[in-house]
């Protein structure tokens, strides 16, 4: 009986509250930490076929500098400096436990802009360059608040 006992109690203090959130804010920790590896090998392979991109363009026949356009090389450097962006709100969500909706935001305008810097005119539609122009009005917006209100606050 006294096994029974000893039991519950060990269920009772292990599923309570404090321990519960513990066991969470753990998993949370874990998982940023696994994600934060996961976007460094990312960028390693991105930087990795930049890199060899950029050799086999320049070292190909040329009928110009390069065979194909700037904004397609400008495409590939903005993927690095999007990813760039999200490993640092991965570090920054594990070094205060807080999403920083700033470095969110900010990562979303600089994705938008990739967007628009790439945008193929002759293959979309005005819809399409509507909706991006919204995209970047409702983030600038935000982005504006955001600073906003942490300026009050500090």
């Amino acid at each position: 009986m006294n096994f029974l006992q000893r039991l519950s109690k060990y269920i009772k203090m292990a599923t309570s509250d404090e321990n519960f959130l513990l066991f969470l804010e753990r998993i949370e920790s874990l998982v940023s930490k696994v994600l934060s590896i996961a976007m460094i090998v990312v960028l390693l392979v991105a930087t990795v076929d930049l890199c060899v991109f950029l050799a086999h363009e320049i070292l190909s026949e040329p009928t110009g500098f390069f065979t194909t356009t700037l904004i397609e090389i400008f495409g590939l450097f903005l993927n690095i400096l999007i990813a760039l962006e999200v490993l640092e709100n991965i570090t920054a969500y594990l070094k205060k436990h807080v999403v920083q909706v700033e470095l969110v935001i900010v990562t979303s305008l600089i994705a938008v802009a990739r967007k628009i810097i790439i945008f193929d005119f002759s293959k979309s539609t005005g819809v399409e360059l509507m909706g991006l122009a919204l995209a970047i009005l409702a983030l600038s917006t935000g982005y504006w608040l955001v600073r906003r209100t942490n300026r009050q606050f500090q």
